[in-house]
């Protein structure tokens, strides 16, 4: 049986139902890796009808002998992270996987202030933003002026880079935003506390992994977010403050490319974003709000309403170009189970001419209109479907459809939030068994 090393990334906004999706491959992972993000993305789990809420911790932690770490890419609020470790203990969860780099960058108090105090500054240009600091902690880390997890270790480091960061930042607070600053000794007792919480988990990124690796351990790295609001690569200045794409695992976990074997993307049936940017499938009215509604389209980490919109094609396309994908994994199939017809975004319309391709501008993007194509729906449920033959010949149709425009196989479907309302085609872990391929 052959072993595999998986990227698993967001092929559209994310949002796509990549907790659950790796919460199944974490079955047969021995170490997850989640390498870029932070507390401004969410998973959503159910096991046994109980519902768990993640931002930062892997979903793997569910399996007992799963070695579960954040990696130096990813930004941590210890605040946000001992929550979940608490809501972890309290539903029986054994923790003694948890692993944390040492060198991934802390989000501060000041942090979360300047990020809501931005946001509101910029008005109606806003981008959309959690406000849980997330591009003011990337920002001081490309800054050099960051505080990594291994400075709430010691007092005297923690003083010593806290003093410059805190006083540049107080000065904003105070002088631009007009907001009180912060008293260094209550934010240094603080995070000292925490530290001391999490100084159990902490663990040298790069040097974990690689002794997996040489161990020769199936590892699973989880991206957040999706490849649309990649920093470089996604719908700018629309994106987020790292790289939910699947090079960077690479950067995030401190592995090089060649120890990747496969990169599975994870893609709703229909389309849905968060925040501000142009959307150019984008429904309004009755069938907006019945995909918003059968599919739970709220945020788990703020509970906004997603916009929805019909599947896009070209942005699919697109993920599986810059991601390198080998599969698919498509969710939320059933969502669609009552829809008369359902549309398909196959190329854009920009100024009168047809494209087939993701504009760079974030203008030109805002300029384009859908190109359909039109397919019947198949008008009953699939929640219960647990083989490809179980379901209608047209939902098949569909996701044949949605393979040849994206140009790689299907390998997983996903017919609701249980772990057991899914089909699996092929194993991204263990090598294919069969692929639903484009036809």
């Amino acid at each position: 049986m052959s072993l595999a090393n998986v990227v698993v990334i967001g092929a559209q906004w994310g949002d796509e139902g990549k907790g659950k999706i790796t919460d199944l491959l974490s079955r047969s992972a021995d170490v997850v890796v989640r390498y870029q993000g932070g507390v401004n993305a969410g998973h959503t789990i159910v096991v046994d009808d109980k519902v768990l809420k993640l931002h930062l911790i892997p979903s793997g932690i569910l399996y007992p002998n799963t070695i579960c770490l954040i990696g130096s890419g990813t930004v941590v609020d210890p605040k946000v992270m001992l929550k979940e470790i608490d809501m972890l203990i309290e539903s029986d969860i054994d923790l003694s996987g948890l692993q944390l780099a040492s060198t991934a960058h802390v989000t501060m108090p000041y942090h979360r202030l300047l990020d809501e105090a931005m946001e509101k500054k910029r008005g109606d240009q806003k981008i959309g933003t959690t406000g849980r600091g997330i591009g003011p902690t990337y920002a001081d880390k490309s800054q050099r002026n960051g505080i990594r997890v291994i400075d709430l270790l010691e007092e005297e480091r923690l003083r010593e880079r806290l003093a410059n960061p805190l006083s540049e930042k107080n000065d904003l607070l105070q002088s631009v935003y007009g907001i009180k600053p912060l008293d260094p000794e209550d934010v240094i007792d603080e995070y000292l506390k925490y530290g001391n919480r999490l100084k159990p988990h902490v663990v040298e990124c790069t040097r974990a992994i690689h002794q997996a690796a040489r161990s020769k351990k199936n590892i699973l790295f989880e991206g957040a977010q999706g490849t649309l609001l990649d920093l470089d690569h996604g719908t700018y200045p629309y994106v987020t403050s790292s790289n939910p794409v699947s090079g960077g695992a690479c950067i995030g976990a401190g592995v090089g490319p060649t120890l990747i074997d496969r990169v599975i993307g994870v893609a709703k049936a229909y389309t849905t974003r968060v925040g501000e940017g142009p959307f150019p499938t984008e429904l309004e009215g009755s069938i907006n709000d019945q995909l918003c509604n059968r599919g739970g389209e709220f945020g788990t980490t703020t509970g906004r309403r997603r916009r929805c919109g019909w599947f896009d094609g070209v942005i699919g396309r697109y993920a599986v170009e810059v991601n390198g994908l080998d599969c698919l994994a498509i969710t939320k199939l059933d969502v669609l189970d009552e829809l008369d017809k359902i549309q398909i975004c196959v190329a854009y319309e920009l100024d009168g001419e047809r494209i087939e391709h993701f504009p760079s501008s974030a203008e030109d993007f805002a300029r384009c209109k859908p190109i359909f194509k039109v397919l019947p729906g198949w008008k009953c449920s699939t929640a219960n479907c647990r083989r490809l033959e179980d379901l209608p010949s047209t939902a098949m149709s569909y996701l044949r459809f949605l393979a040849e425009l994206m140009e790689v196989p299907i390998a997983i479907v996903s017919l609701g939030a249980s772990r057991d309302q899914t089909i699996v085609i092929e194993d991204p872990i263990h090598g294919p068994k069969r692929a639903l391929l484009s036809s």
